[in-house]
């Protein structure tokens, strides 16, 4: 009886959300201004389900029928998707402080993470400050100039790493094939934990950092899954799918993990330990209030949270991008010698890459653009939110409207390029296009206000990295796959990754 009692209870409060939802699309409806073109949607659930398992790409098709400006309908949140170059240049140039806001999946609100984020706080001082620490302190070029040393101690472990993991497979009577995919993540997170924490986190010694690094697998598995919650509201309390559970839960570990790190910190300098040079631990510390100094200072916990952004911002977005370069690399025998004749004449046999090297390597780096152009990392950008009513290419965009910016959809548009889905490295050969913001047809970092403050970093780490395995290596693929024949299906979540992972056989070039 009281089972059916709270059954009873339970689904008039859905049917209730229900009703008043369709009440309210409806009175949307009757006093909308026209809006950009898109799919008609369906009661309650709106556009949901035009999003399909891979949104960026179900979107693209979107923009045959409907325009390089689509309007959907969430569930109850209006959504705007931008996906030409001519539309994100009005966007960025002309409607950037509109839209400078963002919108924030419900995952992310798990420990008040969005409130101390860079990536996905709200516009305004405090972000300003955040921002400037970040882009002057860690990220400025005559810092990341400093720190040249630990991406290359950070790549020269990997080539090791991976000759050990190859030369004892190869003595248990195995191919030598080695797991790429596994080896560029995990340099990636060391290269973070040096610049941010000057520590290996992943070896064979630390236990934290293995504890640190699966916690944070499992956070981004859980924030990367859809969740009916960010687009039915009624459904937040119930949190069907879990999702936001999860990420209490995960979260929270990390944070534990993290605050380890920082107190060990402290104790240092408490005992009169000097450093040579700082990390962004230390710059982050400097700049740590009590929560009380207003905008001038970092509260402790929004300073465990950017130390935790640093790791989700950059440890996936670089080793995926190299990883989807390697496999059109593979894929393509022409393009991957065409890499390796350069790397030669330039650097030789009895050098590394190094960093300066890249000026004089412009197919590597035509590799590298051709690569973002494609295989943006993250496909939808992080999505905006309009801070007010505005008319945006003569449609009248209604305050608090979701902007997604498809640089995925972008980087393909035949507008923009020819023969847009196919890997033509030469395109990029005596031309002045660019990825920083300035040349809208290729956005994988985003554009304005809010462009990707890792930038330059991952400027400096993806060519390095992408040129050392071509320069060291010879790879062949195994004996039961061919160039034509690697799997480029992508797994869904935030970020663009190869549902299988990238794996072959390396083949040391030099002694």
């Amino acid at each position: 009886m009281v089972y059916t009692r709270s059954w009873l209870v339970l689904s008039s409060i859905l049917l209730s959300a229900v009703l008043i939802m369709l009440l309210c699309q409806k009175r949307s409806r009757r006093g909308t201004k026209q809006t950009p073109p898109g799919p008609p949607g369906w009661p309650v659930f709106g556009n949901i389900f035009d999003l399909g398992a891979i949104p960026h790409k179900a979107l693209y098709k979107l923009r045959f029928k409907y325009g390089p400006v689509v309007w959907l309908k969430l569930g109850s949140m209006n959504t705007m998707v931008i996906q030409s170059a001519k539309a994100a240049a009005e966007l960025f140039k002309n409607h950037d402080q509109t839209f400078c806001d963002r919108k924030c999946l419900a995952g992310f609100t798990a420990h008040n993470y969005n409130r101390g984020s860079l990536a996905l706080g709200q516009h305004g001082p405090y972000w300003s400050m955040l921002r400037r620490i970040c882009k002057m302190d860690l990220l400025a070029n005559k810092r990341i100039n400093e720190t040249a040393h630990l991406r290359r101690k950070c790549i020269d472990d990997m080539m090791q790493n991976i000759v050990e993991d190859a030369t004892m497979a190869q003595a248990q009577g195995e191919s030598g094939e080695v797991d790429l995919a596994h080896f560029l993540f995990l340099t990636s997170f060391n290269l973070i934990g040096n610049l941010v924490l000057s520590r290996d986190l992943v070896n064979s010694r630390s236990k934290e950092g293995h504890a640190f690094f699966n916690a944070m697998n499992e956070v981004m598995e859980t924030l990367g899954k859809p969740n009916l919650a960010d687009f039915l509201p009624f459904l937040k309390w119930l949190d069907p799918q879990k999702i936001m559970k999860n990420a209490e839960q995960h979260f929270g570990r990390v944070i534990k993990i993290v605050e380890a790190f920082v107190e060990e910190r402290i104790e240092e300098y408490k005992s009169g330990r000097e450093k040579k040079k700082q990390d962004f631990l230390d710059i982050l510390l400097e700049n740590e209030g009590d929560g009380k100094d207003g905008i001038d200072k970092i509260s402790h916990h929004n300073l465990i949270i950017l130390v935790l952004e640093m790791f989700l911002a950059g440890t996936e977005t670089t080793s995926s991008t190299i990883e989807w370069g390697m496999a059109e690399l593979f894929r393509n025998p022409r393009l991957m010698a065409n890499v390796k004749e350069e790397l030669d004449l330039v650097v030789g046999p009895n050098r590394r890459v190094e960093e300066n090297d890249i000026d004089q390597l412009p197919y590597l780096q035509a590799v590298v653009k051709e690569t973002l152009r494609l295989y943006p990392v993250i496909p939808l950008l992080l999505p905006r939110n309009s801070l007010r009513d505005t008319n945006y290419m003569g449609y009248q965009i209604p305050k608090d409207t979701q902007v997604f910016v498809n640089a995925w959809a972008i980087g393909r548009d035949p507008d923009s390029w020819e023969d847009p889905q196919c890997f033509k490295p030469e395109r990029f050969l005596g031309s002045n296009i660019d990825y920083k913001g300035q040349h809208f047809e290729l956005i994988p970092f985003g554009s304005g206000r809010r462009i990707c403050v890792g930038m330059s970093l991952a400027q400096q780490v993806v060519p390095l990295v992408l040129g050392t395995l071509v320069h060291d290596f010879d790879w062949e693929l195994s004996s039961n796959s061919s160039p034509e024949t690697i799997d480029m299906t992508e797994r869904g979540g935030i970020t663009s990754r190869k549902l299988i992972p990238l794996k072959a056989i390396p083949r040391k070039r030099f002694m």
